[in-house]
């Protein structure tokens, strides 16, 4: 299928950040308290926005993580951006063969805008996204697997949800994609394939240079 709008999730779909940060928030959480292994991080938190990392500690504990707990982590994460990000193998060669199909496309994080543009910067991606293809779920509110940041996305990027595909990488993405009502393609990287296979994805990949055939594009260009 040929599609209007192919809508990107950013970390871990193109910037290769979410073994950095659930590192830094499973060290972080252990720090203040809430013992948690990079695989609890991995499991409970990936593709969620920061809002939900308070709701489950909230929900477990019964105890608030203490003030300023964002934006302390959100230091640590970008100092390590810094000394470790890179690209996802094959991201810009997905970039660049969506901009030669003429297929718009653009970027909808649970991250804030902060986030996802120092990890582009990092990365060298930001050329590819100007400012008016970026969405965040500060934007809308409620992060995934809520529906609403997909679906702001598409209404702004002027396309039906039934025309969009999604590519994501964790579960949370993929049931908010299918919330959406749009074709999700998830990335089984360092999520497991069998826990992203039971949010029913339209496909599953594992080499982001299989996705240009499965959006109908044909054969990535090769990563730099």
């Amino acid at each position: 299928m040929r599609y209007d709008l192919v809508i990107l999730d950013n970390d871990g779909v193109l910037c290769d950040s979410e073994p950095i940060s659930n590192r830094l928030l499973a060290e972080y959480l252990t720090e203040c308290g809430h013992p948690t292994t990079f695989e609890d991080s991995v499991r409970d938190f990936l593709g969620t926005a920061a809002h939900h990392v308070h709701d489950v500690v909230r929900e477990r504990t019964g105890r608030l993580l203490p003030d300023g707990f964002d934006d302390l982590f959100h230091a640590r994460v970008y100092a390590a951006f810094e000394a470790e990000l890179t690209a996802v193998a094959g991201a810009e060669g997905l970039l660049k063969a969506l901009a030669a199909a003429d297929v718009p496309y653009c970027l909808a994080s649970s991250a804030n805008h902060s986030w996802i543009r120092t990890a582009l910067d990092r990365t060298g991606l930001r050329g590819y996204l100007p400012e008016q293809r970026i969405f965040s779920a500060e934007d809308v509110g409620r992060g995934k697997p809520a529906p609403d940041l997909f679906l702001h996305a598409a209404r702004t990027m002027g396309v039906p949800p039934e025309r969009c595909a999604v590519v994501e990488d964790s579960p949370f993405g993929v049931l908010a994609a299918r919330s959406a009502g749009m074709d999700v393609y998830a990335y089984a990287a360092l999520t497991p394939a069998t826990r992203l296979t039971e949010a029913q994805p339209t496909a599953l990949f594992t080499d982001m240079a299989e996705l240009p055939a499965l959006l109908g594009l044909g054969p990535a260009t090769p990563a730099r």
